[in-house]
């Protein structure tokens, strides 16, 4: 009787191996990469490694269990929180990071620091003031924004064909929903997104990344 291996994954895996072949498909950057899963650029270059030459599994493996280098200890996170609450009040996370690092020495991802700011209520976004900024701030309520992706790839291996996985995630909470269809188009988003709606609900809007196939770009609900 032949063994079948079988490739477990989990939620965050799965948003893992989606930002990595993104970085592959030089859809997106590697520090973009790093900023979204609060990872160093180090980390992201050695998992792309790994997807290359060891495949899914080679990623999935890679950090499974260990501890991430970057993870705050708890006096840190203190101390960040008092810096911010006395030094840096009303400061968004952009301005404290920099100021927590060449003032204090403290250096710690601007993501990191957002969901530090926001969970102890010392920050909020502002809906009236427009930042010129790259990297575009999360919505704040699970539903407001879910993003769209679909991601052709041999998810089986050598054990089925070629599957399109067509991903969703939620912007604020980063919640993710998946199905595997046999191409990446217009009905096969439609039909996710519809086993979307049934498990989650409706949400606000929906974003479509711009090298998918299905369109339009943004869809308003």
């Amino acid at each position: 009787m032949i063994k079948k291996d079988t490739l477990t994954m989990s939620i965050e895996e799965i948003k893992r191996l989606q930002i990595v072949n993104k970085v592959l498909d030089k859809r997106i950057k590697q520090k973009d990469a790093a900023e979204i899963l609060d990872l160093s650029e180090r980390q992201i270059r050695r998992l792309v490694r790994s997807r290359k030459g060891k495949g899914e599994k080679g990623l999935i493996h890679g950090l499974r269990g260990k501890e991430s280098k970057r993870k705050l200890s708890s006096e840190k996170k203190d101390l960040i929180i008092d810096k911010c609450a006395e030094l840096y009040k009303g400061f968004g996370p952009t301005l404290a990071q920099e100021k927590l690092e060449e003032r204090d020495k403290i250096k710690i991802s601007r993501e990191s620091l957002r969901q530090i700011l926001l969970e102890v209520g010392l920050w909020e976004i502002s809906r009236k003031s427009k930042m010129h900024r790259h990297w575009r701030e999360r919505k704040l309520y699970f539903g407001e924004m879910v993003q769209s992706d679909g991601s052709r790839h041999k998810w089986f291996e050598d054990r089925g064909p070629e599957a399109a996985l067509m991903g969703y995630i939620d912007d604020a909470k980063s919640e993710v929903f998946c199905e595997f269809h046999e191409y990446e188009g217009t009905i096969p988003a439609m039909k996710s997104f519809k086993g979307y709606i049934k498990k989650y609900g409706i949400p606000m809007s929906v974003y479509v990344d711009k090298h998918s196939e299905s369109s339009p770009k943004k869809w308003t609900l």
